[in-house]
């Protein structure tokens, strides 16, 4: 594994984690008026610890795209996934809570799991697939779930719809995140005339602001305990589908790594819920009690 890649890829995951904390604390107070609607961003523009939260995501996603640049996506994207432990960080700052039993609990099954998937996994890469088919097959898969779950969100009552805009949100970047690399690739084979000739820059724009609206409705309508852990965990798990579905990345296949890769992944999740419980995080300001009208 690279140096480079490694100290990029968590360098990216600080900015994410402390960026959300901030847009949480921000998102928390907008009016419920501009649930699931761009207007949204337009409420939160005017807040400057939103801003400051956004800036810092901005500079965490410019980060990873380097990161993504020299290395693998299903190296990258478990990297990525220790965001949470950032966001803990600030989050045990603000609310001077202890970890715990609880919070170390976390904290180890976490990096454990990302150290366990890497090791058994060995990620490497190889020749992107060529045929189109595969790739939108797979990129319609994960848009059309996002789309799936937005929809329910839209009629669910509160305390469901953070945690399923989260995970529509996270499949999305995991997208944005495969595409990204894509969009890297053909500016370093052709330069701006090859990338501004593809459809790769626009569709990560596009999703990028999809991703953000859906984040910042899961922000505002729950606790940070509630709505980043489903975030956290579905965005690695979409990367390493379109890392391997299509994009060339290799992992080991023997039973003992699946086991390995497995395991380490279970771990990450299970991380990501108990860190996401912990007390330290946000608990925001919104009643989860009051349902969502459906439009």
């Amino acid at each position: 594994m690279s140096v480079l890649v490694l100290i990029l890829a968590v360098s990216a995951a600080c900015c994410l984690g402390f960026g959300f904390v901030l847009q949480q604390n921000a998102a928390s107070n907008a009016p419920l008026s501009d649930f699931l609607s761009p207007r949204l961003l337009v409420d939160l523009v005017r807040v400057p610890r939103w801003l400051g939260g956004l800036g810092l995501m901005v500079c965490g996603m410019v980060l990873g795209a380097i990161a993504l640049g020299n290395g693998e996506i299903s190296l990258v994207e478990p990297l990525l996934a220790t965001n949470l432990l950032f966001a803990m960080a600030l989050s045990r700052y603000q609310t001077k809570q202890s970890l715990g039993w609880q919070g170390w609990g976390g904290l180890v099954l976490l990096a454990g799991g990302v150290s366990a998937f890497i090791v058994a996994g060995q990620p490497q890469g190889g020749e992107a697939v060529i045929n189109p088919l595969r790739q939108w097959l797979i990129i319609g898969i994960m848009v059309g779930l996002a789309l799936l779950l937005t929809a329910y969100a839209k009629r669910s009552r509160m305390y469901a719809a953070p945690a399923l805009l989260s995970v529509a949100a996270g499949l999305l970047y995991g997208v944005q995140d495969a595409l990204t690399r894509v969009t890297g690739q053909r500016f370093g084979e052709g330069g701006w005339s090859e990338l501004l000739t593809g459809w790769q820059p626009y569709a990560v724009l596009v999703i990028g602001l999809t991703g953000l609206v859906l984040v910042q409705s899961a922000f505002e309508t729950a606790p940070l305990r509630m709505s980043l852990p489903p975030l956290t965990a579905a965005q690695p798990l979409a990367g390493i589908v379109c890392g391997v579905g299509f994009l060339g990345d290799q992992l080991r296949t023997d039973a003992g790594a699946l086991a390995g890769q497995a395991a380490g992944l279970a771990a990450v999740v299970a991380g990501i819920v108990l860190l996401g419980m912990h007390p330290a995080m946000p608990a925001g300001t919104r009643v989860t009690e009051r349902s969502l009208q459906p439009h």
